[in-house]
């Protein structure tokens, strides 16, 4: 108990002396678990809101539909409601397709069911506002309503007549919006659609009046639910003509709206990891020497190696699975609003599921430990008299670095060599650059994308969720490696300027400017972004062209070459303030400092 009691004190001690450093790493791990298990929980969760749907509205097991409406298929509906198989049904009801109009003007495509004033007992849709049906007026499908921007009270056109809405409803026996037309007119395809009830007589009279196309359908309970396969095949040679639609057919359908947005958040995830990862590093590299030595003073006082590795471990690891705890606790507030871009299906979200947590604390762990494993097993090798009495960092002589910088101006004479005494921490730094031009190009090429809405003519008056929700969620995963990308960046170029105080305070003894110190120090930045913005273009096309569909098209090359610019201006300004700050502090103090 006592070597735990003294390694949570030295974990504190040390915590509260770096809180810059803690609230970096704890900012990395939280962003990167929060997208991972927010893009591996979406299948589950809308599977959870279907179920849900479906258990509140007595959704059907099985819907079968029939382009036709002659006594042949009324017969043909009516042998399958006498199945054994069948414990209930409700229908046969007319699936009127027409247009709707709302007073703005905005139009859609629209399916009207004609439904009894009084429920049956399946398919009985829920009505979260308002009232259901009665005669001159009509009920939407919530996710419809809420797409049109209408209401209780509004009046939307149907086929050319006005009716009041009276009330908003869900279902599970169709698909989310805008997928209510489920086979379409005359059996065949049809445009996305949304879903309206009327009574059966209003319904008659509007096919009738205009002459518009009918679908008959009819609702079945199974004795098993699960069993909706074998009740198809069982009857697919005596019901020619009829389509079968499956519980779990329209729980797929549903998912079909998410079919990009897990991949967008899981690729997310990594990139955000591997910037966590390079910015951690960074943060260890540039501790390096004070753990170096702090492994040197626990030696010196008769700790075992077990004990050192566990006190600059636990740090890290601690830091790393607070993240990952905040990070599930905001995937769980977060998800039902990503999980379901339309308001067609009800029900509460649980939280991510026990094998999301483990995929996201396994992320956490391998943040912390693959960012601090190399330092902590150097200072671990580190024999105690070299650890106490370490100073500053000698780089190795190199006569052609020597000889090529000479010929060089300043600035890109000290930048050149703290990028080359320092390589790894230059990859690094093209990584991260790399990793936002990669994210930044991807987006770009997504926003290419020409989204067909869901009016009438293909038109934007009714904007398509899907394009729309994935387009949110790239610019969420964008902005969010690009914030990441610039704490790495102020953190490269403040260890740079830390470990390099030395080196920066003999070159301005020996003439150069605060200004050409803090241009160095801005060029050591740079030079690496420079090879990393070139590779983030093709690796970012790559990327889009891996997820995306074969025809798609890709960006301006004049605005993705205008990327990787705009990231290294953006680097170098953001650079700009802590090679300043660095460059102007006093010669003398920091010379004496290094020798004493």
């Amino acid at each position: 108990m006592g070597r735990i009691v003294l390694v949570v004190r030295l974990v504190l001690a040390d915590i509260r002396r770096h809180q810059a450093q803690a609230l970096m790493l704890l900012l990395a791990v939280t962003v990167a678990t929060a997208t991972m298990a927010l893009g591996l929980s979406l299948r589950d969760v809308s599977d959870a809101l279907y179920e849900q749907t479906r258990a509140a509205t007595a959704g059907p097991d099985v819907v079968a539909l029939s382009g036709d409406t002659g006594p042949a298929v009324t017969s043909a509906l009516a042998s399958l409601a006498k199945d054994p198989e069948v414990i209930a049904h409700h229908g046969p009801y007319r699936i009127v397709y027409a247009d709707l109009a709302t007073r703005d003007s905005t139009s859609s495509p629209v399916v009207v069911h004609g439904f009894a004033e009084k429920p049956g007992a399946i398919d009985r849709p829920l009505v979260t506002s308002g009232q259901w049906v009665r005669s001159g007026g009509t009920v939407l499908e919530r996710g419809f309503a809420t797409a049109l921007g209408v209401g209780i009270g509004d009046h939307v056109t149907i086929a050319g007549r006005s009716y009041p809405v009276v009330g908003i409803a869900v279902t599970a026996a169709t698909s989310i919006y805008p997928w209510a037309a489920q086979i379409g007119p005359g059996g065949g395809p049809s445009d996305y659609s949304g879903l309206a009830w009327m009574t059966r007589s209003d319904a008659r009279a509007l096919a009738s009046s205009h002459d518009l196309p009918v679908t008959l359908a009819l609702d079945l309970k199974l004795r098993d639910a699960a069993a909706t396969e074998a009740f198809r095949h069982a009857h697919r040679d005596s019901t020619a003509g009829i389509n079968f639609h499956s519980w779990q057919f329209k729980a797929e359908q549903d998912k079909v709206i998410l079919k990009d947005s897990q991949p967008i958040l899981v690729v997310g995830s990594w990139l955000l990891s591997l910037l966590a990862i390079t910015g951690v590093t960074a943060l260890a590299a540039g501790r390096a020497a004070a753990q170096t030595r702090r492994a040197g003073l626990l030696k010196a006082v008769g700790a075992a190696p077990g004990l050192i590795a566990a006190v600059l471990l636990t740090e890290y690891l601690a830091l790393a699975l607070a993240g990952d705890a905040l990070g599930l606790v905001i995937a769980r507030l977060t998800v039902p609003a990503i999980a379901s871009p339309t308001a067609s299906r009800i029900g509460d979200v649980a939280g991510p599921t026990g094998a999301t947590v483990v995929a996201a604390t396994a992320l956490a762990v391998a943040v912390a430990v693959l960012s601090t494993l190399r330092p902590t097993l150097r200072a671990l090798r580190t024999a105690t008299v070299t650890a106490l009495s370490a100073t500053a960092y000698q780089p190795r002589h190199r006569p052609w670095l020597s000889a090529l910088s000479a010929l060089l101006p300043t600035p890109f004479l000290l930048g050149l060599r703290l990028t080359a005494r320092r390589p790894g921490r230059g990859v690094l730094q093209a990584f991260s650059c790399a990793t936002t031009v990669v994210a930044i190009v991807a987006l770009l090429a997504l926003y290419a994308q020409p989204e067909r809405g869901y009016g009438l003519d293909g038109s934007s008056a009714l904007p398509n969720l899907r394009g729309e929700h994935d387009r949110r969620l790239m610019l969420a995963v964008a902005i969010l490696v690009i914030a990441l990308a610039v704490v790495n960046t102020i953190t490269f170029t403040w260890t740079t300027a830390i470990e390099a105080r030395a080196n920066m305070a003999i070159a301005r003894t020996l003439g150069a400017t605060p200004g050409q110190v803090t241009a160095g120090l801005s060029m050591a930045q740079l030079l690496p972004s420079l090879f990393g913005a070139i590779a983030g273009v093709p690796l970012g096309i790559v990327l889009f062209l891996g997820f995306s569909a074969r025809n798609a098209i890709m960006p301006p090359m004049g605005s993705v070459f205008a990327v990787a610019l705009a990231t290294l201006l953006a680097t170098a300004a953001l650079t700009a303030l802590p090679a300043r700050w660095a460059a102007r502090r006093p010669v003398a103090p920091t010379l004496s400092a290094e020798t004493a």
